[in-house]
């Protein structure tokens, strides 16, 4: 397998250039970025940071959450799309996932919803897009500020138009295995002036000034330093150069794999809902654990396949092993010791019983995903491979029920 990102000598022209330069930090890149980004997303406005959990903390603050207000957020995920909840004393309150989309379960919702619900984050989980129309038309209901986290899911499209131009704001990672990289990084887009004003000023230190701008290096509300580095940003213009190329690969590459494994048994292959465009970030397999009949030890049955496909060569991974509500801060409660944000006397108490998230717990225990085999400059010949392994795994699982 070849590595990613591939690297080239635009990318080498432009870090040098950089380099070369007179500004390191927030530099004529990072300016340069952001427009460029902002027009192959579709956005307004847009402000490159340090990482994708930077820019999701930025919509937090954009979305003027504060003390005791709760944002809902899908039960599984990376842990930055919660505990970006918590960086600005709010509270995360968890939704299960739909099994078979792997994201928010939609139509669960409504029923999360509380007089203290300020937002509503939006994961398209591994770049596979939410119904974003059932999610507005529940935000509008409710007067709800809807986030993307769409951090896995560049070039990702609902009924043609791609994500982080849905809600009210997003975020997106450069982060090194991510769909456009920029070694890390990550960008905040909304299309709403005063969000933007309120995003850039968590960003840089809680001044009302940016760095383009003639700064007072006043700090006028609580901030951070959330910036870009200009070399960071040359090498994200240069991948920005290809992404579109990039995703198509990635889409023949997908495609070929499930064609190669649809006859596989005991396989659930990863798919597109009507009207949902896949940007393929992450291909993730399950295992029908009781047609196996492992339903009873799950993760162990999944872990030994993960080992039999590793030394096969596949390169396969658990991405998360853990359902957000089972992490120990949120069973803690004790993000800033002493309770806080959870006793905070403006917040209500939530649960996170684990025992509410039945389908997030379950693709928990049942998966495995790859994050760069299907990647450019690799063809379908790696799916092939991959394929190959799977095929062998899965006619010898014996074997592997005989060592768990």
């Amino acid at each position: 397998m070849k590595k990613w990102p591939p690297i080239d000598d635009v990318d080498r022209r432009m870090v040098l250039a950089s380099l070369e330069g007179d500004n390191h930090t927030f530099g004529p890149n990072c300016e340069a970025f952001q427009k460029e980004f902002a027009a192959w997303n579709g956005n307004e406005y847009a402000v490159t940071t340090n990482s994708g959990t930077a820019a999701l903390h930025m919509c937090v603050a954009a979305c003027g959450c504060s003390a005791g207000d709760e944002v809902i957020v899908p039960a599984y995920s990376w842990s930055s799309s919660a505990t970006c909840v918590l960086h600005h004393n709010s509270i995360p309150v968890f939704v299960d996932i739909d099994f078979g989309t792997m994201n928010i379960a939609v139509d669960q919702i409504e029923d999360a919803i509380t007089p203290r619900t300020k937002a509503i984050i939006i994961v398209h989980l591994h770049g596979l897009p939410v119904d974003m129309e059932q999610v507005m038309a529940i935000a509008g209901k409710h007067g709800l500020k809807v986030i993307e986290d769409a951090c896995q899911a560049h070039g990702a499209k609902f009924n043609g138009k791609k994500v982080g131009t849905w809600g009210h704001c997003a975020a997106f990672s450069f982060n090194q295995n991510k769909c456009l990289c920029g070694g890390e990084g990550g960008m905040f887009v909304t299309d709403d002036e005063e969000m933007f004003a309120a995003a850039k000023q968590l960003w840089s230190f809680g001044e009302t000034r940016t760095p383009l701008e003639d700064r007072d290096y006043h700090a006028y509300a609580l901030g951070w330093m959330y910036r870009n580095s200009d070399l960071g940003a040359a090498f994200g213009r240069a991948q920005l150069i290809r992404l579109d190329d990039y995703l198509e690969a990635q889409k023949v590459n997908a495609q070929r794999l499930t064609e190669c494994l649809s006859d596989v048994p005991h396989l659930i292959l990863p798919g597109e809902p009507d009207g949902c465009e896949h940007n393929w970030y992450n291909y993730t397999v399950r295992f029908d654990m009781e047609a196996l009949g492992h339903a009873s030890d799950a993760a162990a049955f999944r872990d030994g396949i993960l080992r039999a496909l590793q030394a096969e060569g596949a390169d396969v991974l658990v991405w998360q092993k853990f359902i957000l509500p089972v992490m120990t801060v949120f069973r803690a409660r004790n993000g800033y010791g002493k309770g806080c944000p959870w006793s905070c006397r403006y917040a209500q108490p939530v649960d996170y019983s684990p025992e509410s998230y039945p389908m997030a717990q379950k693709h928990s225990d049942r998966h495995i995903g790859m994050t760069t085999p299907l990647r450019a400059p690799n063809g379908p010949e790696a799916a092939e491979l991959v394929a190959g392994a799977f095929r062998k795994v899965m006619a010898n699982l014996e074997q592997i029920s005989h060592a768990n």
